[in-house]
């Protein structure tokens, strides 16, 4: 704007007849109107993406910390650097996660990730990866990848580390070719509460889809994006170094709830590995919907798949409070009571029609 704005005639004349201090502050004006950042069309037809940055995290990484004030919280072995977000050093037994404070109301995203993997381990003698999660709870320790199993929401992983494939070569079996996979490996699950992720085939049973990310101690930039607009979920990735984005999972019919939270997480064991996060950036895509795609992309208060079938869950019963236990203890009472008083009554009266049917 300031560049087309100082190549006119009338702007030069304009200027010159200004004040030095009339002069810095129009200067002052222009580049914070140019500093902005405003809507990008991105693909095809109407769609357009703004950057969230109550949900984005980049250098000098303000807003970051353990006080429920900041808008990111680490936990575990995270910790902040200058260059990077180090969720897990590489060192053997770590976990570190970092989530987003802020819930996320937004119908359609793109979540940007800009990551690194790398360590002094050889081939297959590191581990574990990291996972970036969009779930209803958040800073939940665990064993997936350091979250919660029996998450809900969205996980999305980079694992590392072949499990199965080690425990196949242990037992002396192979994969067929056209089932082995190759690792690093990205991998996405939606779960509802019910499901486990089963570490020992790599999240295998419960994947949605899947491909090979080549993505350790490379010397270049590593990219993954997670893509959500009309219940159509988009994996790609930028990991050769060509700055392009390349395919790798698309699920239609991916019901999200809203409200849920961003976070990312890692966890190393008798392996390991350092897995920094460079950059998170969530940018609200605006597309238009038709009526009967209004009508069917209503709000779902509970996550799930079209055509795969999530075991229900059972919804554990509410503890009672304190005057309900009260309430139930007093009418028991009560009840015992009065049962024993009316057996004492009919016992009485049995007794009196036995003695005059004695006499």
């Amino acid at each position: 704007m300031a560049a087309s704005l100082g190549s006119s005639g009338w702007w030069q004349r304009w200027r010159r007849r200004l004040s030095a201090r009339d002069g810095s502050r129009m200067l002052l004006l222009l580049l914070l109107l140019g500093s902005g950042q405003g809507p990008r069309q991105v693909g095809a037809g109407q769609t357009f993406e703004y950057l969230k940055r109550e949900h984005s995290l980049s250098k000098p990484y303000q807003g970051v910390g353990t006080s429920t004030s900041s808008l990111w919280n680490l936990m575990g072995n995270a910790m902040v650097m200058t260059q990077y977000i180090r969720l897990t050093p590489d060192m053997q037994s770590k976990q570190g996660a970092l989530w987003n404070r802020v819930p996320c109301f937004l119908r359609d995203w793109e979540l940007q990730v800009h990551f690194k993997i790398h360590g002094q381990g050889k081939k297959n003698l590191h581990g574990d990866g990291l996972a970036i999660w969009y779930t209803k709870d958040r800073m939940q320790p665990g064993p997936v990848f350091g979250n919660m199993d029996k998450f809900v929401g969205l996980g999305v992983f980079v694992d590392t580390y072949p499990n199965e494939e080690k425990q196949q070569e242990a037992q002396k079996r192979r994969y067929s070719p056209g089932v082995q996979r190759v690792f690093p490996y990205i991998s996405a699950m939606v779960n509802n509460g019910s499901l486990s992720y089963d570490h020992e085939r790599d999240g295998r049973p419960t994947e949605l889809g899947g491909c090979t990310a080549i993505v350790r101690n490379l010397h270049y930039d590593t990219f993954l994006v997670i893509r959500y607009v009309k219940r159509h979920l988009t994996i790609m990735m930028d990991i050769d170094g060509k700055h392009e984005w390349r395919d790798c999972i698309e699920v239609p019919g991916v019901r999200l709830p809203r409200g849920y939270y961003f976070g990312t997480s890692s966890i190393t064991g008798d392996l390991s590995d350092n897995h920094d996060v460079i950059s998170l950036k969530l940018f609200e895509l605006t597309v238009e919907r038709t009526p009967e795609e209004e009508r069917l992309h209503r709000d779902v208060f509970l996550p799930s798949v079209d055509n795969m079938k999530l075991p229900e869950m059972t919804a554990p019963l509410p503890p009672l409070s304190g005057l309900a236990l009260f309430l139930i203890v007093f009418f028991s009472l009560v009840f015992s009571v009065f049962a024993i008083v009316i057996g004492i009554i009919l016992y009485n009266k049995w007794q009196e029609q036995s003695r005059k049917r004695f006499y």
